[in-house]
């Protein structure tokens, strides 16, 4: 990753026991649950579309309320992380993960519409908190220059968590409901709306039971603290420095925004995208295991990623997968049959890299900063919630035609790529994290 010359970090003391390696290999434990609960939401979108028979915008409408927690929750889990530290920090946001999800057993028993827009709330908030805390961890864990391969690495767990939950969400969800395993869409009595709902109460559960135990080995691990060089500065200091003068912080936040409408609306719709008759005719159940493939083409991307920007710019590869996600959605609207499945698959891979490359580089340059811009950057992760425009557009114009709103998603990170993520005004780069 090219960066402006500063002066060289000091190197970090090893953590007893197993250095930095066993730090970040919990840390990938935590992005491999939230990537799976995020994903779960694949699976449980198309299957309350049927519990409850909503129309697009109101099943996009569910996935809206899940990431306007980012936008609440972001700046409360800051000041939470300044208060009580990083480490306690997890351990609480594991457990109001753990909360929601305990809750999606009351949701699905009443069932009640409201009270899941609550607990998918509920989940999300928590994984707000681990967000804010983990990804700046991981960034500044190590040297900057190799800041996106080392959070490209972590996120490559989260997206295999990412791609076993569908196929968690199909066997345990869409395949023990009738909504799940019917072709095409279905009119269910009351009594198979009841069942069907029902059928969410042992995936939850288990969620809740590994998110506690999680926490609990979070909580007696001994994580190194956050290095000086990224702490908030003095309030006499604070007025010389402004987020805003950072050019690479002003346009990734837009960047991150708009790559969550685009990465969330392929998710999402995809069940119901493949299940056309055009395209595959699939049931929900069968379709849910093809986005494994989406999800397992994000995760080789993140591996490979990680690889190529130790000896390639991140911004120069940033650039071709944005390039590549454009083509392919072109070829998942203008065609039809296995050819726009598989475009519509092949999508992952070049998304793969977008989130924590544009994190990275959103982040670079801004020392003391650091802290603040992390908070802004995974504020805009809410930028997922306008996933309902994307199914306001396919109530409308249809679900095929609706996919070029990812289109012109991917040109503004290419625009981001080539000028956006330049940084303006650069700081001192951040020391690595020292050891406790």
């Amino acid at each position: 990753m090219a960066l402006p010359s500063q002066p060289a970090p000091h190197a970090a003391a090893p953590l007893p026991g197993g250095g930095y390696g066993r730090a970040l290999g919990l840390l990938a434990s935590l992005f491999f649950m939230w990537g799976f609960i995020t994903v779960i939401n694949n699976t449980l979108l198309p299957h309350l579309r049927s519990v409850f028979d909503l129309n697009y915008t109101q099943t996009t409408l569910i996935e809206s309320v899940w990431f306007i927690a980012y936008f609440f929750a972001s700046i409360p889990s800051a000041k939470l992380i300044e208060r009580i530290g990083y480490q306690k920090s997890l351990v609480i946001g594991l457990l109001v993960m753990a909360a929601g999800a305990a809750g999606m057993t009351l949701a699905a028993s009443i069932p009640s519409y409201g009270v899941t827009l609550v607990m998918l709330f509920v989940i999300a908030s928590g994984i707000t908190l681990l967000q804010v805390a983990a990804n700046p961890y991981v960034a500044v864990i190590g040297p900057p220059a190799t800041a996106s391969s080392r959070l490209n690495l972590v996120q490559a767990m989260n997206s295999a968590g990412t791609m076993l939950a569908p196929l968690f969400g199909a066997y345990l969800i869409l395949g023990r409901s009738k909504g799940g395993t019917a072709q095409g869409d279905v009119v269910l009595t009351q009594a198979e709306r009841l069942a069907d709902a029902q059928s969410v109460i042992l995936p939850y559960v288990l969620v809740a039971i590994v998110l506690v135990v999680l926490a609990f080995v979070i909580a007696r691990f001994p994580l190194p603290a956050m290095g000086t060089a990224t702490s908030r500065v003095a309030k006499a200091d604070r007025k010389n420095h402004s987020l805003w003068k950072h050019r690479n912080l002003v346009f990734g936040i837009p960047a991150i925004f708009i790559y969550l409408i685009a990465e969330i609306g392929v998710a999402n719709l995809f069940v119901n995208f493949v299940s056309q008759p055009d395209i595959a005719s699939l049931t929900h159940e069968q379709a849910g295991r093809y986005l494994t493939f989406l999800w397992g083409g994000m995760m080789v991307g993140r591996f490979a990623g990680s690889a190529i920007m130790q000896k390639i710019p991140a911004e120069t590869v940033l650039a071709a997968f944005s390039v590549g996600a454009f083509v392919v959605m072109l070829v998942a609207v203008f065609t039809t049959g296995p050819v726009a499945m598989w475009a519509l698959i092949s999508v992952g891979l070049f998304h793969s890299i977008m989130f924590p490359t544009i994190f990275t580089l959103g982040i670079r340059g801004l020392g003391p900063l650091t802290e603040e811009g992390s908070g802004l950057l995974i504020m805009a992760i809410a930028g997922g919630a306008l996933v309902v425009v994307q199914g306001w557009l396919a109530d409308r114009y249809g679900l095929q035609t609706s996919f070029l709103l990812t289109a012109v998603c991917e040109l503004y990170i290419l625009f981001y790529a080539l000028w956006g993520a330049k940084p303006t005004n650069a700081l001192p780069d951040p020391e690595p994290v020292a050891a406790a």
